[in-house]
């Protein structure tokens, strides 16, 4: 058990799909979901229920197909069949150190995972399951951040965690502009009117509508996911005013 108390009980780990290259160029790193894999089994073994979206940029990005001339609405599913594969590499790692999960696609695929259905990935958690959700949401022109903010939302979650390759929301790339400033704090409002590109404005808004907080922090740096749920590390928090 974690020495410090626990800030939520339920959520949603939203991982970007460019975490797992790892430090490749493209694909997916298995040492590197293996160790995404880990942080999360030392997260549930606290008895935080935990629900996982996945990004797929690692393997296709449907905004860069559509501007190389696809069709965007081809290009997005590609892009939410990329996710599928991510959701099932992280099943893979996460079942082979004996964490129990369920996969539920916004797209059926019954060959491979369950279809995404509320109610049955509510039960999961409550079983201490790890349940991923695949395919976005299923239609396109919408993000995996929507994706992530709308499955938080309907599995009544505390939070949306969100681990990326870098330690918060800064006013700049970071990886860009050396001089770039991070953020311990942000409104909704602040996110939106400032257009920091954390996640898009959809999602944004919908954890606005629903009060949940979205925290931002690097999943790069081992057993962080457990050390920010438990209120230490460093991280942007997004929510309401103080």
């Amino acid at each position: 058990m974690p020495a410090a108390p626990l800030r939520f009980k339920r959520v949603l780990f939203k991982v970007s799909g460019e975490v797992l290259m790892g430090e490749r160029a493209y694909g997916i790193d298995p040492e590197t979901v293996s160790a995404v894999a880990q942080d999360v089994k030392q997260v549930l073994e606290t008895g935080v229920q935990l629900c996982l979206v996945i990004g797929g940029g690692n393997i296709f990005r449907g905004v860069a197909g559509a501007a190389r001339g696809m069709e965007r609405a081809s290009a997005d599913y590609m892009g939410m069949l990329a996710t599928v594969m991510n959701a099932l590499a992280m099943q893979d790692a996460l079942e082979r150190i004996g964490v129990s999960t369920r996969v539920q696609s916004a797209i059926p695929m019954s060959t491979v995972c369950e279809p995404y259905i509320r109610r049955r990935a509510e039960r999961h958690l409550e079983k201490g399951r790890v349940v991923i959700f695949a395919a976005g949401t299923g239609s396109p022109f919408f993000t995996t951040d929507t994706a992530a903010a709308l499955r938080a939302a309907e599995m009544n979650c505390d939070a949306l965690l969100k681990g990326t390759s870098v330690d918060g929301v800064y006013t700049a790339d970071p990886k860009k502009d050396p001089t770039a400033q991070r953020f311990d704090r942000l409104t909704y409002l602040d996110v939106l009117s400032k257009d920091l590109k954390v996640m898009d404005a959809s999602a944004i808004s919908l954890m606005r509508e629903n009060a949940i907080p979205v925290v931002v922090f690097s999943i790069k740096e081992r057993g962080n996911l457990l050390t920010v749920l438990t209120g230490g590390g460093v991280s942007t928090t997004i929510g309401e005013p103080a």
